[in-house]
């Protein structure tokens, strides 16, 4: 599937479609050389990625270890050190530049209208306060009290009021990503990012957090940004798929489409590592 021209408005948009929330366009990143004097050579991350994101869609993001995924998330924060990194190109939410706006309007974005959950929630999540406590916490710093945790950890499907006064070592994985995706949704944003939120979840686990994706999307209408390795978990979850590769988008299309493509793309990666 083509990437949608930049030029293209939401107010152009035929029956049915979803306006679209995030515009990335052409965006690169270079890690600089840190030697004495500026001596040596940068290194390329990420070349000219280019895709939309749908309000109310769930997007799937693939790639192997070391294609540039979490680069990729944090320079959609505008979270990547400037003494480190090098990043052009351009990230609208809505229609607001995030790369070139101020650190103050960045704090009114991030957690408010793009939220995170991180691959490890025991690494996350403060070991020293109870889940609900940590849940508040978000809620006092970004002004946000229309939702009792409650509500929230129902939504987040963990209806046992016992966990909310538990700390983050007594309870399981999936409980634990419960509770921080309960922090992501506090402020209803508009898109949360969830970076490899399947990976220390067992099988059972993660068909639950398949459907509870899917389900928030459908009552809050909170679009996903779905980053896993996992072309199965895409196929159940996502709307589309962007396949990364060497910090390149090299395809967007159905999940169908990419489980199709997986024998090629591990085909093509064995060959570059000599297999």
């Amino acid at each position: 599937m083509p990437l949608i021209p930049s030029s293209r408005q939401n107010e152009g948009m035929l029956p049915g479609e979803r306006p679209r929330l995030l515009a990335v366009r052409d965006l690169s990143v270079e890690l600089l050389d840190r030697a004495p004097y500026g001596q040596g050579a940068s290194r390329r991350i990420l070349t000219e990625v280019s895709f939309d994101i749908q309000a109310g869609s769930i997007m799937g993001l693939f790639g192997e270890s070391g294609c540039g995924k979490t680069t990729l998330v944090l320079a959609l924060l505008n979270l990547l050190a400037p003494e480190r990194y090098r990043v052009r190109g351009s990230v609208r939410l809505n229609d607001r530049e995030l790369l070139s706006a101020s650190e103050r309007e960045l704090e009114r974005v991030r957690g408010v209208e793009i939220s995170m959950i991180f691959q490890d929630p025991l690494l996350a999540l403060n070991p020293l306060m109870r889940a609900g406590d940590q849940v508040r916490e978000v809620m006092r710093a970004h002004g946000a009290a229309a939702d009792s945790v409650e509500f929230l950890f129902e939504l987040a499907g963990l209806p046992d009021r016992r966990i909310a006064e538990a700390y983050p070592h007594q309870l399981s994985g999936g409980e634990r990503q419960r509770v921080a995706i309960a922090q992501a949704i506090a402020c209803r944003p508009a898109l949360v990012i969830a970076d490899e939120p399947f990976t220390a979840l067992d099988g059972p686990r993660v068909i639950e957090l398949t459907a509870l994706f899917r389900r928030l999307r459908e009552t809050l209408g909170i679009a996903f940004l779905l980053i896993s390795h996992s072309p199965g978990v895409l196929a159940r979850t996502a709307d589309e798929v962007l396949t990364m590769e060497g910090g390149r988008i090299v395809s967007r299309g159905t999940p169908a489409a990419l489980l199709r493509a997986i024998p090629r793309f591990r085909s093509r990666e064995e060959r570059a590592h000599g297999a």
